[in-house]
Formats: structure tokens, sequence, C-alpha cells
């Protein structure tokens, strides 16, 4: 039974807790992200993720999509999925 986390802000160190799962293979087995709480749309949030100044590209795919038709704006985060 995965562990489900939510991240407070997706800056510097919430990006760098991700990414730490992620490369530790947590991500989908043991740890289960279910919200990434910010003022930014997940297209922006994707995009820091993928492109870190300080922590180089990410090594696995990242996108975001809307989770309905009428959503304004992205709202979901897909990383290696």
């Amino acid at each position: 039974m995965a562990v489900k986390v939510a991240i407070n802000g997706f800056g510097r160190i919430g990006r760098l807790v991700f990414r730490a799962m992620v490369e530790q293979g947590l991500l989908g087995k043991d740890v289960e992200v279910v919200a990434v709480g910010d003022i930014v749309p997940a297209d922006n949030l994707a995009y820091l993720l993928k492109y870190d100044s300080s922590q180089g590209r990410f090594a696995g795919t990242v996108g975001s999509r809307k989770s309905a038709p009428d959503k304004a704006e992205d709202d979901v985060l897909l990383v290696n999925g």
C-alpha cells in the first residue's frame, strides 16, 4: 500500500523532494503524490521540473493536461506516464 503525499509548494525544495522520490523509484510504488499545491498552472510546474537550472534536465517524461474539458488551464501534472 502506497503512502499518499501532498507537496505544499513546488519551489526548489518541493521539486527536489519530488525528484528524489522519482530517482529512488518510490513514485507509484511506495509513494503516491496526490496533490501539489502551487499558484501556477500545471504546465508551468511541468516546465520547472523538466528544465531545472541547478539540478539539470529531468530524466523522465513530464507533461500536463486538463482534468476536465471545461477547465481553463492545465491542472494535472503527468510524470513518466
